[in-house]
């Protein structure tokens, strides 16, 4: 007579395997948004920290003043990003500064444009000089042109002062004051830029004859843009000879 012993069956103790899987997508995905992070931030890091350098004389003078023409638009409109968005498009398209630090280089200079123009003093204008210095030594770090960081800023502040105070100024003031920034930044006589200077000073003239006289026109915006052209390959042609 054989022997049948009953018995209960085990207790289920392990987990079922589905149950963890939502668990373990979420730390794979944590782990993948941190590694994206640390490659942006370093990516960011290199961008704006890793000595560069450019020659400042290498640029497209017709291409240069294309993007004025469209910057001088955006500033009398008051359209600040779009401005913003032109300077950065200069700064790498033209002194090959890289993607983060254009658009942080394009801030400074952008703000700096705005602050001087809702200033109404020299005491006013002046705020505007810290953001130049900070774009003309970011500028300087990236350049082979071994120019005064605050002398640069100085003057380019100092034309801008003329030009909103032409009136009160003698005619070639402005001129001398945009041959002198110039000068300082590519380390050439004063003299040899005064063509280019006398052309932009005369781009700025009209526009700003016929803003008072009721309006710019787009005829007068293609004429501003002939004049730049041609004071930008005035400079070309200045320091690269």
């Amino acid at each position: 007579m054989s022997e049948h012993t009953d018995s209960k069956p085990e207790a289920i103790t392990s987990v079922p395997e589905t149950a963890s899987k939502p668990a373990r997508r979420r730390s794979k995905v944590r782990w993948i948004l941190a590694a994206i992070l640390i490659a942006a931030l370093g990516w960011i890091l290199i961008d704006l920290y890793v000595p560069r350098s450019t020659n400042l004389r290498n640029f497209d003078a017709n291409e240069v003043a294309r993007l004025e023409t469209r910057m001088w638009r955006s500033y009398y409109a008051k359209e600040r990003v779009r401005l913003f968005n032109q300077l950065s498009e200069l700064l790498r398209t033209q002194y090959k500064m890289p993607f983060v630090r254009s658009n942080a280089v394009a801030y400074q200079a952008a703000k700096a444009a705005f602050v001087f123009k809702d200033g109404r003093s020299r005491a006013d204008y002046e705020k505007a000089k810290p953001y130049l210095i900070s774009f003309y030594e970011s500028v300087r770090r990236m350049s082979d042109s071994e120019f005064d960081i605050e002398r640069a800023a100085r003057l380019e502040l100092e034309w801008w002062i003329i030009h909103r105070e032409r009136k009160r100024h003698q005619p070639g003031d402005l001129e001398r004051a945009l041959a002198e920034l110039q000068a300082e930044v590519y380390q050439v006589p004063v003299e040899r830029l005064m063509e280019h200077a006398k052309l932009r000073a005369e781009a700025m003239e009209i526009r700003d004859t016929k803003a008072e006289a009721g309006g710019v026109t787009e005829e007068d915006w293609a004429r501003i843009g002939e004049l730049l052209r041609e004071s930008w390959q005035s400079l070309w042609k200045a320091v690269n000879s």
